[in-house]
């Protein structure tokens, strides 16, 4: 995969200088009347490291956020200085906890005990990341769990199969990725399908790969 040169992965997130904020969306007058926008940076919200669309200018950082579903949920991309922007910690899945539906807890607590017994620490995305962060309604009955699961190595098979044994007893789907070290993202679910002889789709921030599943994936549990 391509090198990252500002440091900035896909799925970061960064907080945005206002005035820089003002400024793109200035340029952006499709953007014009969009709810939570003129605000956005001003009230503390970060943006989100997103994959780079062909042709994007290479001097930008790619970032983006969803607006609520009741806003339409539109999904809003930027391209902003390196220097408008700071990296933010990423949000846990212990500390999105209080902003998720009662009926999530056990499985979130289920999650949170898979990562300490692998040593690893889950993040979250999607719905549940910006209403811990905003405050704003992203969640309904038929939100997903979007989690992100960095990692420093191959992983075992049998982690894969205990995310689907968690989903098996969830009020909600399970989705997310794998987030190797070079920041390249796979989806668990395509990983643990296709065995060690395939190949899955990986996601990064300057393009899309195909992996080969053998080098990622340990055939027996750890």
């Amino acid at each position: 995969m391509p090198a990252v040169p500002d440091g900035h992965r896909r799925h970061d997130l960064l907080d945005v200088e206002p005035a820089a904020w003002a400024a793109a969306l200035a340029g952006r007058p499709d953007l014009a009347g969009a709810p939570h926008l003129a605000g956005w940076a001003e009230r503390g919200f970060p943006v989100i490291v997103r994959r780079r669309h062909p042709g994007e200018a290479s001097a930008r950082v790619p970032v983006g956020l969803p607006l609520p579903p009741a806003d339409g949920k539109r999904r809003i991309g930027l391209g902003l200085a390196p220097e408008a922007v700071r990296p933010r910690a990423p949000v846990t899945v212990a500390r999105a906890l209080d902003a998720a539906p009662e009926a999530w807890h056990p499985t979130l607590r289920a999650v949170i005990g898979l990562g300490e017994r692998h040593g690893l620490m889950p993040r979250v995305f999607g719905g549940l990341l910006w209403q811990s962060l905003t405050g704003l309604p992203y969640l309904s009955a038929t939100s997903d769990l979007d989690l992100l699961w960095p990692v420093s190595g191959p992983i075992a098979r049998g982690f894969l199969d205990a995310i689907a044994a968690i989903e098996a007893r969830a009020p909600m789907r399970l989705d997310g990725e794998i987030l190797l070290a070079d920041g390249s993202g796979l989806n668990w679910r395509e990983l643990r399908a296709p065995g060690e002889a395939g190949t899955v789709l990986a996601k990064h921030r300057d393009g899309l790969a195909l992996r080969a599943v053998g080098p990622v994936l340990l055939g027996a549990d750890a």
